[in-house]
Parts: structure tokens; C-alpha cells; sequence
């Protein structure tokens, strides 16, 4: 059986790591970015109009002031807007998801290889601190790269341009003077990779902990008294 310190380090890790994916499940649910854009009628360049695109990771909501006519308020599916869009916008947006479950498929794992630890004294392989520090490392380098992807997708591509023209076809309109704002849902990616970076420190620590006192274990014969070394 494990010792209590060495149960209440793996657990501890267990908790940052479980507490990361909620933080992350939550951050899916609210909004991740919300894109602001001019809009004047194609046919008179007149830009007194203009339309507001809110991203959650799932659905979306765009709001059209005079662009082309008055108020209107339309909500969507990222993912089937995505597929009449095509392109970039899409496979960026793959990307980010596919990354996201490889964040919750390490965490997962982290949160696994925790417990095991925290009830049974494995070998110094991969189910000991080397896979804690292997997949909570994972985890916290792809959700930097999902802040990478997605900022990209909604600053540098069509997405938001084409969602709006998608339902202004009956009246083509002319759109500019975009700004993206990121929202609640796109920050919690940054706690989610601190928490697991965190968990990867938890594991040290223990890991240090117990390597140091193997040393103070191991010290060599020369700091014995020369009157025990004689016999």
C-alpha cells in the first residue's frame, strides 16, 4: 500500500486535473467569441448598418441592424454553417475540436494514472509520475494550440463575412470594419492548461519529495566516522 503522503499528492493531482476538465466543460457551454462588422446594402455602399455574430463552440446567434433591412435575429448551428462555408473556416474549426477531445482523452488519462497511484505502488514507468507528467503536459500544449487555431479562424478567415451573407442572400451586402472581441468560454482554455500544467507540479513535487530522501538514504560511506570505516 502507498504511503498517505505519497495518496494525498496523487489525489490532489486527481483533483486540479478533474477540476481543469470542468473548467474546460463549462467554457464549451458559454460564448467564445463575438465578431462586429459594418454592412451597407451592395447596391448604395452606404454603410449605415451592422451585424454582430456571437460564437458559442456549438451554436451561434446573429443580430442585423439595417443590414440590409431592420432588425432581425437569427440563431445557428456552427457546424452546419461550417459546412455551407467550406474551406479554411471549416478545417480550422475541425481542428479545434479534434484537439479539445485530445485534451479531455489526456486529462482523462492524467486523472486515471492519479488514482492508480494513489492505491498501489507502480513501477517507475508509464503508469507512475512519467505518464502524469506525459499527458497533463499533452493536454496543456494542445489547448495553447486551440487558442492558436480558433483566434485565427474567427480574426483571419471569411467565417463571420460568410455566416452574415448566408442569410442576406435574397439581398447581397457589403461588409466591413470587422472586429473580433474573445468571450468567456475561449479564456477558460488558459486556466484549464495552468490547472494541468499545476497537476504536472503536484506530481513533482512528490517526485522530488521522495527522490531526495532515497539520497539522504544512499549518502556515501565517506560522511561515516573513520572509527566505524576501520571495521
Amino acid at each position: 500500500m502507498p504511503s498517505k503522503q505519497k495518496t494525498l499528492y496523487f489525489l490532489s493531482s486527481t483533483l486540479v486535473t478533474a477540476i481543469s476538465v470542468g473548467v474546460l466543460g463549462y467554457g464549451l457551454s458559454t460564448n467564445w467569441a463575438i465578431v462586429t462588422m459594418d454592412c451597407a446594402r451592395s447596391d448604395n455602399n452606404l454603410f449605415n448598418g451592422t451585424a454582430e455574430v456571437i460564437y458559442t463552440f456549438f451554436n451561434g446567434t446573429l443580430t442585423r441592424d439595417s443590414c440590409p433591412s431592420f432588425g432581425s435575429r437569427d440563431t445557428f448551428e456552427v457546424f452546419a454553417m461550417l459546412a455551407k462555408i467550406g474551406g479554411s473556416s471549416l478545417a480550422l474549426h475541425s481542428l479545434v475540436m479534434c484537439l479539445l477531445v485530445l485534451c479531455f482523452l489526456f486529462s482523462a488519462a492524467s486523472i486515471l494514472i492519479s488514482l492508480y497511484n494513489s492505491i498501489s505502488n507502480p513501477y517507475e514507468t508509464y503508469m507512475g509520475p512519467v505518464g502524469i507528467y506525459a499527458s497533463s503536459c499533452l493536454s496543456a500544449c494542445l489547448s495553447v494550440l486551440v487558442l492558436i487555431v480558433f483566434v485565427l479562424n474567427v480574426t483571419f478567415t471569411n467565417l463571420a463575412e460568410e455566416t452574415v451573407r448566408n442569410f442576406t442572400q435574397a439581398i447581397p451586402v457589403e461588409l466591413k470594419n470587422k472586429s473580433a472581441e474573445m468571450q468567456l468560454g475561449y479564456y477558460l482554455v488558459i486556466p484549464y492548461a495552468v490547472l494541468s500544467l499545476l497537476a504536472v507540479g503536484v506530481t513533482y513535487m512528490y517526485d522530488h519529495t521522495t527522490y531526495t530522501h532515497r539520497r539522504e538514504q544512499q549518502k556515501p560511506t565517506e560522511d561515516a566516522p573513520k572509527e566505524i570505516m576501520m571495521y
